[in-house]
């Protein structure tokens, strides 16, 4: 069958035929067959460049040989115990040993589930019950943190979904990215019930979009000095800005971290870590019940120590990804848009100045940017479908897919 097929038979037996909203590309889905290397090969014979790359977790391409033998030798153990692993043990002294904001670590499946636990923890330990997060924000699809755009600042938060109780997004406040005097008079008017600050260093859903100069260290000195913990959500910028991610990068250390993506080198794998005195909350140490029947999976954990020991074998992987990526930015100069980049994240914005935030981001021309997606599509380049997601590159892309990237860049953007 070949995908227009396939997508038919799917949207009658799931909901608008995926598993997952951001896949839902009209008329219908491609489908993918195989993944190698820097490619998806499709139901419909063609082989696609992938600058999507999952959306994120892949920043060493389709089924890389190091952390394929890894899940193969796992596998051969077998798949599910229900008990600890030694892989638990070896992973989670990576992430200590990378991140020195984490000094404890707990392993769930999903980004979801460690942002929820994440934002748990922090209201057990403040026993406050508020937070505040990124207007635009992304931090899973749990009901505390889908709040519509635009409330929440001045407003209590309104629900971003169908089916969640008002009285659940009471508790979230929101303020803009890249505005510190929004999150001062924010605590300032709720002096006793924020609990804790989850955000994006780097805004990866909607981006990238970068923080401005000493904004993340004015984010760390503000909620310090109103005793809110904060939490970095490194979902998608652990491992894909550098080792130790954004907080390394910028220099700024969070009370909590958030990761996922990258650290499952492909499989479902996601971790939430921090202080000691913090972590030790959770159960069966603490009282902040937290559990799942698929946390620290062994094919996971396998995948992830072969994906981030390969990593650290590579010291100039990330120099070398920074340079493709201003290549390709290089090829966007006088297009009519922004182009902006951060590593192997990139995209280019239909706006003539580079967002700085949510409500920034969203004037970009929609419209304009399903056109030039068509067009790279036809050149058989596959970026995700929206304007409000980030391009990724991974190690597989060679020189010439880069240059072949930069130049189907020049040539859509120019028609």
């Amino acid at each position: 069958m070949n995908s227009s097929e396939y997508f038919k038979k799917a949207r009658e037996i799931m909901p608008g035929g995926v598993s997952s909203p951001v896949r839902a590309i009209q008329p219908y889905p491609f489908y993918t067959m195989k993944g190698e290397g820097s490619r998806l090969f499709t139901a419909d014979g063609e082989s696609l460049l992938d600058c999507c790359g999952a959306y994120g977790p892949l920043i060493l391409g389709h089924a890389c040989p190091p952390v394929k033998d890894a899940i193969r030798k796992a596998l051969d153990n077998g798949w599910l115990y229900g008990t600890p692993t030694p892989a638990e043990i070896d992973l989670a002294e990576i992430l200590i040993a990378d991140f020195p904001s984490i000094e404890m670590v707990r392993f769930v499946t999903t980004g979801s589930e460690a942002t929820m636990a994440a934002i748990r923890l922090a209201r057990a330990y403040t026993k406050k019950p508020d937070i505040v997060k990124i207007e635009g924000g992304f931090h899973g699809a749990h009901d505390g943190v889908l709040v519509q755009a635009g409330s929440g600042c001045t407003t209590l938060g309104q629900p971003d979904s169908a089916g969640i109780p008002a009285d659940v997004v009471k508790h979230t406040r929101q303020v803009p990215y890249n505005d510190p005097e929004s999150l001062v008079s924010v605590l300032e008017k709720n002096p006793d019930s924020i609990a804790a600050m989850i955000m994006e260093p780097v805004m990866g859903n909607i981006g990238p979009i970068l923080p401005k100069i000493g904004y993340l260290q004015e984010v760390r000195k503000i909620t310090a000095e109103h005793d809110v913990l904060l939490i970095f959500d490194e979902v998608i910028s652990g491992y894909r800005v550098g080792i130790g991610g954004a907080q390394q990068y910028y220099n700024v250390t969070p009370d909590i971290t958030t990761l996922g993506k990258i650290i499952g080198g492909g499989l479902p794998l996601s971790a939430f870590g921090g202080k000691r005195e913090i972590m030790e909350l959770i159960a069966p140490a603490g009282p902040v019940y937290q559990a799942g029947t698929f946390s620290g999976n062994p094919l996971s954990l396998a995948a992830g120590v072969a994906a981030l020991s390969h990593i650290h074998e590579m010291p100039g992987m990330y120099s070398a990804l920074d340079a493709a990526t201003s290549r390709i930015g290089e090829a966007c100069q006088d297009k009519g848009g922004s182009f902006v980049k951060l590593g192997s994240m990139f995209k280019f914005f239909f706006r003539s100045s580079p967002p700085e935030n949510y409500s920034q981001a969203k004037e970009s021309d929609t419209i304009i940017f399903r056109a030039f997606w068509e067009k790279m599509l036809a050149k058989k380049i596959f970026l995700p479908p929206s304007q409000f997601e980030t391009n990724f590159l991974s190690l597989a892309h060679s020189d010439s897919d880069v240059e072949y990237l930069s130049s189907a860049y020049a040539s859509c953007l120019s028609v």
